[in-house]
């Protein structure tokens, strides 16, 4: 099993690309179920996640043609979705097992089929995510649906979706995009309110657009999608990965150093950008060859400051970036309270920091964090996708040798990280077997 070996105390400079976002290419990928021509993605990162789904469609019957580009670190995908009704349309267990965005060929499939078996999701055990609020909508759009052997076994007796006025019991970016996908074939108009606002449900609904699809609201709480009896295909590439930005700022910012992030869009990870210019770094923005650039500067010497941070749906700051801001807040001058209000069970991290140095502690939803505490590097263990790479920034800032286990779990969202770090020349490398 392949792990990360760090040698903390250097300081991160030079320049890095963003990749293409994972949570945004995973429900293009299912998008393709919608329509019988060539849907042609760019852009997508060279990810597990992304082989699984790619995987998911294959089994469903889909025609997938995948190039590697960017040097490995990003793929080209086409997909073909026709001829799939003779087929079983079932995303079985052994694909989806590891992925909760798995269940969003459910939506596609029922819009365009009727019907449609898939196994109830696997994932990161970050805390309860039911899958309860896609499955009601789809139901009130005339699905019956019954849970049966581990799988969810939807059909639509009447033969096609019926549009719906629907308010989300709590914002779930996952069922805004099911049914997104599940309204665009629907017969009549589907209201969507309560609707999660994150980017990447603006970028899946460009693609829709780009299929046929007729939306309003993009970006707001409140989507508005006029049903067509059939959609076309499309080429489309995926919106950088916020996320994996964030993560490089957030490595920048507690290592200290002077780097640039190039195609990325600064305004999608604002709340984290005011956070690490509130705690003492600096940034310039700027347009560059291939999209804005972002230069994040923490100087010799420069002395963060701690401070607070209270998780929220987009705009607010992202639960998937909750913990890589936790390790900034290690090096903190002060105290940093953290609350949680998305996950119950997000701060699986926070042992494995402690493991190094760190001196915080939890109370329920919530971690104290009492900086800056002097990180020595240990062998810790990866829990889930973002805690991997929190502790690969901790050990970045540790003195001594730091060894990540279980990068499985950074490997499902993240392309060639330990790449782009040593670009930036972090002293770290990955051993054992397997490939990125």
């Amino acid at each position: 099993m392949d792990r990360l070996v760090i040698e903390g105390g250097t300081p991160l400079e030079g320049r890095l690309q963003a990749g293409g976002a994972k949570n945004a290419a995973l429900p293009c990928i299912a998008a393709a179920l919608l329509g019988a021509d060539t849907v042609a993605l760019e852009r997508l990162p060279a990810v597990s996640d992304i082989r699984t789904m790619l995987k998911v469609l294959q089994a469903l019957g889909c025609e997938v043609l995948r190039e590697d580009t960017e040097e490995g670190l990003a793929y080209r995908a086409e997909i073909r979705a026709a001829g799939l009704e003779a087929g079983e349309l079932r995303a079985p267990y052994e694909l989806v097992k590891t992925m909760r965005a798995s269940i969003l060929v459910l939506g596609p499939l029922l819009a365009r089929f009727g019907r449609a078996s898939v196994s109830l999701p696997g994932g990161c055990a970050i805390g309860a995510r039911p899958v309860n609020l896609h499955l009601e909508a789809l139901e009130r759009m005339g699905a019956t649906i019954r849970i049966s052997g581990g799988y969810v076994e939807a059909e639509v007796p009447s033969g096609r979706l019926k549009g719906i006025d629907h308010t989300f019991e709590k914002v779930s970016v996952g069922a805004t995009e099911n049914i997104l996908m599940a309204a665009a074939l629907a017969e009549g108009t589907t209201v969507l309110r309560n609707a999660a606002a994150e980017p990447e449900i603006g970028d899946l609904a460009r693609l829709l657009i780009a299929m046929g699809a007729r939306i309003e609201g993009l970006d707001s709480a409140t989507l508005t999608i006029r049903g067509v009896p059939a959609l076309g295909g499309a080429a489309h590439a995926v919106i950088p990965d916020r996320i994996e930005v964030g993560t490089y700022l957030c490595a920048v910012a507690a290592a200290g150093g002077d780097a640039v992030i190039e195609r990325c869009l600064p305004e999608q990870v604002r709340a984290l950008i005011d956070l690490l210019e509130r705690a003492g770094c600096t940034f310039t923005e700027r347009e560059g060859p291939e999209g804005l650039q972002l230069r994040i500067r923490r100087e010799p010497g420069q002395k963060l400051r701690a401070k607070d941070i209270l998780t929220a749906p987009y705009p607010g700051f992202p639960t998937d970036l909750q913990a890589q801001a936790m390790a900034v807040m290690t090096q903190a001058c002060g105290i940093s309270v953290i609350k949680e209000t998305i996950f119950e069970n997000r701060f699986q991290h926070a042992m494995e920091l402690e493991r190094l140095g760190a001196n915080l502690r939890i109370e329920g939803g919530t971690a104290i964090v009492a900086g800056p505490a002097p990180l020595t590097g240990c062998t810790v263990m990866a829990t889930d996708l973002r805690a991997s790479a929190t502790l690969v920034i901790a050990g970045l800032v540790a003195s001594g040798q730091t060894t990540v286990d279980r990068i499985y779990h950074l490997d499902r969202g993240y392309a060639g990280l330990e790449r782009k770090l040593q670009g930036l020349g972090a002293r770290i490398r990955r051993v054992g077997g397997g490939s990125v």
